[in-house]
């Protein structure tokens, strides 16, 4: 399927208007017509925003692909590191680097939460030190 056929069937199986997927991916009315006539194709950028705002695969959106998303394996090392970035954690070690790859999605959000109520905890022991 082509990528012309795809967004007109994304946007109408989302109950979408040509302007409203216009004003969600900033492009104009006609852009949109132009690609689903298959006259014009997105630069990479519309192409991302269009990927997010249906949560698809651009490779499905591109037609490489029929399915929408791809099964990419849970990475807790991955997860973890975003929260240690968030966070602003310099340097973190890791004792047994295979221990924390074995993490489950629950696991690393648990730790997110453990992230969040110690500094909640610094934040009000500070606010009490002022």
């Amino acid at each position: 399927m082509k990528f012309s056929d795809r967004l007109k069937n994304l946007r109408n199986s989302n109950n979408m208007s040509r302007e409203e997927l216009a004003s969600k991916v900033e492009v104009s009315y006609s852009t949109i017509a132009k690609y689903e006539s298959g006259t014009r194709e997105p630069d990479f950028s519309t192409l991302d925003k269009l990927s997010s705002f249906f949560d698809v695969d651009t490779d499905y959106l591109l037609g490489r692909t029929d399915t929408p998303k791809s099964s990419k394996e849970f990475d807790s090392l991955a997860e973890i590191k975003k929260i240690v970035d968030e966070y602003g954690i310099e340097d973190m070690f890791f004792h047994n680097i295979d221990d924390w790859k074995n993490l489950t999605p629950e696991d690393v959000e648990e730790l997110r939460n453990h992230f969040e109520y110690i500094t909640y905890k610094a934040r009000k022991r500070n606010e009490k030190k002022k």
